[in-house]
């Protein structure tokens, strides 16, 4: 039974939650509101005129049963994950040695053999299973035209969603999984209730399955507001995942914090009893509880983004008073968020660059006019300053961009704005 009311897909329709996601209690209390915002994929031809578009009312909800945070509002996944969908995982360096280093641990954690299946759900390019398709049977499941690049990979994809349907036949052509992998999609998909469930029907006796999502904690604590958006329905913490998969006799055995996307948790779980629980798992749920148990640091929280967002259009506007010009570096999804909950447009923005290659050169930021162009203007304009929109991974991109010679300095934007020169 699915958990959400059922949308008619590809209309653009949205559902408002009226209860839990997780385990439907019906009194959500609201944390915070960014506005009307558009779908981040949704991105418009340079030059085409502007034309009315859907944007969506992006609010966090805070469940005090499960301590589930989630997103108030469910939209046609056919509208945000639209068929050419723009987002590679493989042209970001931190997910390509994320997934080699996941493959490692897998193989230190479990055994799993050369006949033993791999399905990784939300594939998109095969990053994921590229480094386990040598030594082990693997198959993709992802919507998105990009699971064609996979399959030119030599990794077999099945270009759907994952539903009832999709799982029988893979059961059906391929057996049951020994591991089930879902990387920062499994707070995206709409019914997680009816996921869990599919994934219980695919993994076989002694199977593991590997989560990985964006980890509330890290959100809170460097204010990352920007990673609130429509594909991203839930916000977990160890808690919340933990009564999730319970409810369905799954057991996490462990668990760590990881880097990717500002800050992510990874999470090994199975039938319960079949591996021993180590200790991180206490670990991680006593730290976070005084996050989580109460709504108290998530109105903190709250203070703090629109303090922020006040701080980085002070920062912004004394810059263009004094007729200098920005560049933004790189449009993750994340991206659009900041851009439009700030209220930033092509007369802040000149520019936003992508590397070359990106599906998203020759596009509109949603909701604005700023183009997206190639990261070479860059180096040939030299605009005075660089807004890192993919300010996460600030570390890996400004000394990158000193060597490729861009001499101005450096906005970044989140937790507090700030300018680096060096």
């Amino acid at each position: 039974m699915s958990n959400l009311p059922e949308l008619a897909a590809g209309t653009g329709s949205s559902v408002v939650i009226e209860f839990c996601q997780v385990c439907r209690n019906a009194d959500l209390e609201p944390i915070l509101f960014l506005g009307y915002l558009p779908p981040v994929n949704r991105m418009n031809p340079i030059g085409e005129k502007p034309r009315e578009q859907p944007s969506y009312p992006a609010q966090l909800l805070y469940c005090s049963q499960c301590h589930l945070v989630q997103l108030g509002l469910v939209v046609d996944p056919k509208v945000i994950f639209p068929p050419e969908y723009p987002y590679t995982s493989s042209t970001t360096k931190i997910l390509c040695e994320n997934f080699a280093e996941l493959y490692r641990e897998v193989r230190a954690t479990m055994d799993l053999g050369p006949q033993d299946l791999a399905v990784d759900i939300g594939s998109n390019d095969g990053n994921l299973l590229s480094n386990f398709k040598d030594n082990h049977r693997v198959l993709g499941i992802t919507p998105e035209e990009i699971g064609k690049i996979a399959i030119e990979r030599g990794i077999p994809t099945i270009i759907d969603y994952f539903t009832p349907e999709v799982v029988s036949t893979v059961i059906a052509q391929y057996g049951q999984a020994k591991l089930v992998t879902a990387t920062n999609v499994f707070a995206h998909i709409e019914d997680v209730n009816g996921v869990v469930a599919l994934i219980m029907q695919l993994l076989k006796p002694g199977g593991v399955f590997v989560s990985e999502s964006h980890y509330l904690l890290p959100l809170l604590e460097t204010l990352q507001y920007d990673t609130i958006y429509h594909e991203h329905l839930r916000y977990y913490s160890l808690h919340s995942l933990k009564y999730l998969l319970e409810k369905h006799g799954l057991e996490i055995f462990y668990a760590k914090r990881i880097p990717t996307h500002g800050g992510s948790i990874r999470v090994y779980a199975a039938r319960a009893g079949d591996y021993a629980v180590q200790p991180t798992v206490a670990d991680l749920l006593e730290g976070e509880a005084p996050f989580v148990l109460s709504k108290d640091n998530l109105l903190k929280f709250k203070e703090c983004v629109v303090v922020s967002k006040l701080q980085l259009h002070s920062l912004l506007l004394a810059i263009k008073e004094k007729g200098q010009h920005i560049y933004g570096i790189s449009a993750p999804s994340r991206a659009s968020t900041l851009i439009n909950y700030v209220g930033l447009d092509d007369g802040m923005l000149d520019y936003v660059l992508e590397v070359k290659g990106s599906h998203k050169i020759g596009k509109y930021i949603p909701g604005t006019l700023i183009p997206v162009v190639e990261e070479s203007c860059l180096f040939a304009d030299q605009p005075e300053y660089a807004l890192l929109l993919s300010w996460h991974i600030a570390d890996e991109l400004m000394p990158k961009l000193r060597n490729k010679g861009f001499r101005g300095g450096f906005i970044i934007p989140l937790p507090t704005p700030m300018i680096v020169r060096d």
